[in-house]
């Protein structure tokens, strides 16, 4: 499973014709989710009556094809005008609400891992994503490489070549199962291919290196966002860290100074919703333009670096970062880290790392949580467990040794790497058996999936990079 993303040019009479169906799509979302809340209320109070349960009103099925069904029924008095767009808008905000009624009955009942789902809220055009799916009709890439065909939507011009997908599509390697319309904060329309593709390992477009195993450090404190080492203590190179959001913050506080003091959509006077002026939408456009380009240069240079990684090295360890809790457990105790680790992004190396290894058929060893490779010494494998985050030089107490932090982390695991790749090589090894070079857990196992920010840990797994796809999760629902 393989996604594809280009660029789109639609006319200025064809993107009133996109907005329509993904306004489609969020009116079918929040039309059943009323309906679903109200069925699930009015059973809430008939038991509070003491009604019995074979009394109560019959309950709402959260499937796709039981709300679709329901839709249909519906769609004629409370939805006109849906023969305007295509039944594929529909289904889409169906199968969103499927999903998310899904998810939240999972995680009440335990059934499903990581933080609490809440209940699915309604869709608000302002502040959702505009986006809708088409998976029926006629789906395809035309001949001339720049245009593309949608069901109801027609022929649509791509702002760049669509020759990648075209010549697989062409030579048989490649079936497209469904297409995404998606517009991000720029404003501009992409379309996402969702393809089923011949797997094979890609060619490489760079030699493999010599160093078969490296270690990679991410890291937001010092201007490298990636060091990359390898076991014998060499650094071999690193990845300055663009920190794109950091240089737009002069130009996003004066556009959203600028944004608060127009007429806005909300009134803090009165209290009360308003229509915005024309001058306060402009103002919000730059400010979606200015996120979006530091989006952009993110993550051309995390695609770059982890491409580069995939490509000449044939063993690749990394850590496996909370990066999320991370974020969480900042507050005012570390002023700027939020914001920091938000513009690095340390959670999409990792993923983007996942695919790319298995593309041109290297290994991805991933580091275990609690995994000290920032407090252990590459040099005599002693460990200083009181390393904070300020200090950049690791200096070691029982050695002597004087490393930069960062360096000192990606030869650990380098190192790791090492081992886990020997292991492989002479057979299967077993999960959470090799020794963390003296490490003490300092969380409960029980709430190890919950901590986030320790480095301590005797627990590491390896995984290939088979283990994660560049789909996501609708697309593999479907």
């Amino acid at each position: 499973m393989q996604a594809y993303r280009f660029a789109l040019d639609p006319t200025q009479q064809q993107t009133p014709m996109l907005r329509s169906h993904c306004g489609a799509a969020r009116f079918a979302f929040n039309h059943m989710l009323a309906l679903v809340t109200a069925v699930l209320d009015q059973r809430a109070a008939e038991r509070t009556y003491g009604v019995a349960d074979t009394d109560l009103t019959p309950s709402i099925g959260w499937s796709l094809p039981k709300l679709r069904k329901i839709w249909n029924q519906r769609k004629f008095e409370y939805a006109p005008w849906w023969a305007e767009n295509s039944k594929e808008a529909y289904n889409s905000g169906l199968d969103a609400l499927a999903r998310s009624l899904d998810n939240w009955a999972a995680s009440r009942t335990g059934q499903r891992a990581g933080k609490p789902v809440g209940f699915p809220r309604f869709k608000i055009a302002a502040r959702s994503r505009r986006s809708v799916r088409f998976t029926t009709g006629t789906i395809r890439v035309e001949p001339d490489r720049h245009h593309i065909v949608l069901p109801r939507v027609g022929r649509l011009k791509t702002h760049e070549s669509t020759r990648k997908l075209a010549r697989r599509v062409e030579a048989g390697s490649a079936r497209i199962l469904s297409a995404t319309l998606s517009q991000d904060s720029r404003r501009r329309w992409y379309v996402s291919f969702q393809t089923l593709i011949a797997a094979k390992t890609r060619p490489g477009h760079v030699p493999r290196s010599p160093d078969r195993v490296v270690g990679v450090d991410v890291g937001v404190k010092a201007d490298a966002l990636m060091v990359v080492a390898a076991a014998d203590g060499r650094e071999l190179w690193r990845v300055p860290a663009p920190k794109p959001l950091a240089a737009s913050r002069t130009r996003l506080r004066a556009l959203q100074r600028r944004a608060a003091r127009q007429h806005g959509p909300y009134d803090s006077v009165t209290k009360t919703r308003r229509l915005p002026s024309k001058r306060w939408q402009v103002t919000t456009a730059r400010i979606g333009r200015t996120h979006g380009r530091a989006a952009a240069i993110r993550q051309d240079v995390l695609h770059k670096a982890t491409t580069t990684l995939a490509q000449q090295y044939q063993v690749i360890a990394v850590e496996t970062l909370n990066a999320a809790g991370m974020r969480s457990a900042g507050g005012d105790r570390k002023k700027g880290l939020n914001r920091a680790l938000a513009d690095a992004a340390l959670a999409q190396i990792r993923q983007m790392l996942s695919y790319k290894t298995r593309w041109y058929g290297s290994v991805l060893v991933e580091a275990d949580r609690w995994f000290p490779s920032s407090k252990t010494c590459s040099g005599c494998g002693g460990r200083k467990p009181n390393l904070t985050l300020a200090d950049r030089v690791y200096e070691c107490e029982q050695c002597g040794v004087s490393i930069d932090r960062d360096r000192n982390a990606a030869i650990n695991l380098a190192r790791l790497g090492d081992t886990q790749a020997s292991v492989g090589e002479q057979g299967p090894a077993d999960s959470g058996s090799v020794a963390g070079r003296g490490a003490r857990q300092e969380t409960d196992p029980a709430q190890a999936g919950d901590a986030a920010g320790c480095e301590a840990s005797t627990r590491l797994y390896t995984a290939s990079g088979g283990e994660a796809g560049t789909v996501a999760s609708e697309g593999m629902a479907a």
